[in-house]
């Protein structure tokens, strides 16, 4: 048990400090943006002492890394400070949007968790069939497309021509479960054409790559039957690579969703993101930013961890 929490406290150090290189990174890569903020925010018409005063009134007469770190300080506290674009906190502002997000995002893992892998058992069960083939095929062409392509693609068939679902998926907190779930339809799907590939392919390979084990082998001469043999047999002996692949994935719908909202005008911190981009609200852009950041470090140490602890021969390595 010692080793597991030493293992565990580890990784959190290790999170951390990437956490923390990844804010110096959003600081420095916001504060190199061409242009002066002040003088974007007031306008070419303010004169150089309103500009002057507003900038003393932002900290931006302060040095960088005093900047830096009263930003850093506060995000430890819980501060994100406020919006310059309507004042309001930042942390109001994250908040809906943040739940938005998780939730787009709970509603593809649900769907692409389950069938990429389905697909990919069955794929390693009807190895170098015809219905391997066209699902290698069709879960390739996926996701060789971009998803604001395969978002526009679901727009014109499912939206505009069969008219089965909306082509916006606006929500807010008055509509009930239902129908919440009936408008992120589209941007759900969307992410899960997107992400299944990666965890079927890695699905059948580590399933096909166990068949050839000796006592794989021996299950077949005893003439146990082939599906019984992968589900029972060879796929919890693969959970390592499939767990590593499928937080991944889970990672990427939390943090990849910034293109997919915007298509659909999902209310998500993706879209708060990006609109605060145009605004140059950079308070809010760096608070959404290190958000993703966190949630994207947090769910590959979880990867790492979930593997390990899958695997015996990970954890008491010799």
């Amino acid at each position: 048990m010692s080793k597991i929490v030493k293992m565990v406290a580890q990784r959190l150090a290790l999170g951390l400090l990437t956490l923390f290189t990844v804010s110096l990174i959003i600081f420095l890569g916001v504060q190199l943006l061409p242009g002066d903020l002040a003088q974007a925010i007031l306008g070419q018409s303010a004169t150089p002492e309103t500009v002057a005063a507003f900038r003393r009134e932002l900290g931006l007469d302060l040095p960088a890394y005093v900047r830096y770190f009263d930003w850093l300080g506060g995000m430890l506290q819980g501060d994100f400070g406020h919006s310059l674009a309507n004042k309001r906190e930042i942390s109001e502002l994250i908040g809906q949007r943040l739940l938005n997000t998780l939730f787009l995002a709970g509603v593809a893992a649900a769907i692409a968790v389950p069938l990429a892998l389905i697909l990919g058992i069955m794929a390693a069960l009807y190895r170098n069939t015809l219905f391997d083939r066209a699902i290698n095929v069709a879960t390739l062409t996926s996701i060789s497309f971009p998803e604001f392509f395969v978002a526009y693609i679901l727009i014109m068939l499912l939206a505009i021509k069969m008219r089965w679902l909306p082509g916006i998926s606006n929500i807010s907190g008055e509509i009930d479960l239902a129908e919440r779930l009936y408008r992120v339809v589209l941007p759900a799907l969307t992410l899960t054409l997107v992400v299944v590939a990666h965890m079927m392919r890695m699905t059948r390979a580590a399933i096909i790559n166990l068949l050839a084990s000796p006592y794989i082998e021996m299950a077949m001469l005893k003439g146990v039957p082939r599906w019984r043999i992968i589900t029972h047999h060879a796929l919890p002996n693969a959970l390592s690579p499939i767990i590593n692949v499928v937080v991944i994935n889970l990672a990427y719908l939390v943090v990849g969703v910034v293109v997919v909202e915007v298509v659909f005008v999902y209310p998500g911190l993706g879209q708060l993101l990006v609109d605060s981009v145009s605004k140059r609200d950079m308070p809010v852009v760096q608070a959404s930013a290190l958000i993703f950041a966190a949630t994207y470090i947090l769910l590959n140490l979880t990867a790492d961890l979930l593997s390990i602890l899958s695997n015996p021969r990970l954890l008491h390595p010799r």
